[in-house]
């Protein structure tokens, strides 16, 4: 059975957990073509996964851009189906959201479309899943109706929900064959915005971790916090640094490393330097997959201060390796994190609040083990990769042959 993977750009390092997927969907016996609208930057293949995966990834957009190869799917797609390629132009100036330079957009999503759906028929792909509801989920939608090639897609959040209606959710779920959701959170949102006879066809398929790869720290003095993520405004990194202001009073050996890199890292680096903090917070950079399992082993606690989340994977890699956690009780966040059995949740922005649960976890070390191996069980209960994309494989299975599964969750 082959399928394709389609996100907007592949393999990011942030994105491991689309990589995890692909792998275990692979050893299910599915042939995956990955695909991506656009190429990563060479700070991402930080791996040899990352690498292997983007030796063997298809780019629309460098291709869309190549005139005779472009032509050629254009022509092609006249050939065998105008009437697919005029109903893809319909629908792609249909759900523009209106002006000209979202218009351009649209066209241009469209002639990417095109020309992934004459690579997917060349490759005899069966089905095409997306992952994130936003561009790349525009271009496999257009591509449906060009090629005829059913498509589904995994919706995250929380970007998506706070434009529906400029990227069209309710067109996308409605003419996917399925939607996986990440949480019941998110499965709720595309509710908002679908009609309820689309309901059943959205489950819940979580992101999920290879526990094996993870283990507890080999000893916790109990001072030393990571952060893994982009070091971008949605991460809340400020109020984490306001927090370690009054935390250096009752701690003062308490230590920060940020694993990532992105827009705001040398504003970032500014603002520790301000105020006074440069002594304690490290910046590292991206690291791949096996440094970051590397990295867990030797903090006591991770931290992630954000104020808008899907459900993070980097928490439950922390909470695979033993490690509490304090974070923010946002979106999805609680349905991995049970505050004070596996972690803190804190209000999202509050400095104080955030100063106050990570003094409570330094304060207690036997509590925070017990938090860990809380953490740990829950992952494993709910979000193994090998469990989720089991689940996603029967999903896809069920689809492609017209015998859809009808439960919410596999393990229903």
């Amino acid at each position: 059975m082959k399928i394709a993977y389609l996100t907007g750009e592949y393999p990011r390092a942030t994105d491991t957990f689309i990589q995890r997927e692909v792998a275990q969907l692979r050893t299910q016996g599915f042939e995956v073509q990955t695909c991506s609208i656009r190429r990563t930057g060479v700070e991402h293949l930080v791996g040899p996964e990352q690498r292997a995966e983007a030796a063997n990834t298809f780019y629309v957009l460098a291709a869309t851009a190549r005139p005779l190869r472009s032509l050629r799917a254009h022509f092609g797609a006249l050939r065998r189906n105008p009437g697919g390629w005029w109903r893809g132009l319909k629908l792609a100036l249909k759900t523009s959201p209106g002006g000209v330079k979202a218009g351009l957009y649209q066209l241009f999503y469209f002639a990417e479309a095109v020309v992934l759906a004459d690579e997917l028929r060349a490759q005899g792909v069966q089905h095409l899943h997306n992952h994130i509801a936003k561009a790349s989920c525009t271009v496999a939608m257009l591509c449906r109706e060009i090629g005829g090639i059913p498509y589904s897609f995994t919706m995250h959040g929380p970007d998506i929900f706070f434009e529906p209606i400029r990227w069209r959710l309710d067109e996308k779920i409605a003419r996917a064959s399925f939607v996986a959701c990440i949480s019941d959170f998110c499965r709720s949102q595309g509710m908002v915005f679908s009609d309820p006879s689309h309901w059943d066809k959205m489950h819940i398929v979580h992101c999920g971790v290879e526990p094996a790869r993870y283990q507890p720290p080999s000893d916790r003095p109990g001072t030393r916090a990571l952060f893994v993520g982009r070091l971008a405004a949605v991460k809340g990194i400020p109020v984490l640094f306001q927090a370690m202001q009054g935390l250096l009073r009752d701690h003062p050996d308490f230590r920060l490393t940020l694993i990532g890199d992105g827009p705001e890292r040398q504003a970032l680096e500014a603002q520790a330097q301000r105020m006074g903090l440069s002594d304690h917070v490290d910046f590292v950079g991206y690291k791949s997959q096996d440094e970051v399992a590397q990295a867990l082993t030797q903090h006591d606690l991770l931290v992630l201060p954000s104020f808008a989340e899907g459900v993070p994977v980097v928490l439950m890699e922390a909470m695979a390796a033993e490690l509490p956690v304090v974070t923010t009780q946002i979106a999805g966040v609680p349905e991995l994190v049970q505050n004070g059995l596996s972690g803190r949740l804190v209000p999202p922005g509050d400095a104080e609040a955030l100063r106050a649960a990570l003094d409570e976890v330094l304060r207690d070390p036997a509590r925070a083990a017990e938090m860990g191996q809380a953490g740990r069980a829950r992952v494993l209960d709910q979000f193994d990769i090998q469990k989720e994309a089991a689940w996603l494989g029967t999903l896809l299975r069920g689809y492609i042959a017209g015998t859809p599964p009808t439960t919410k969750r596999g393990d229903a």
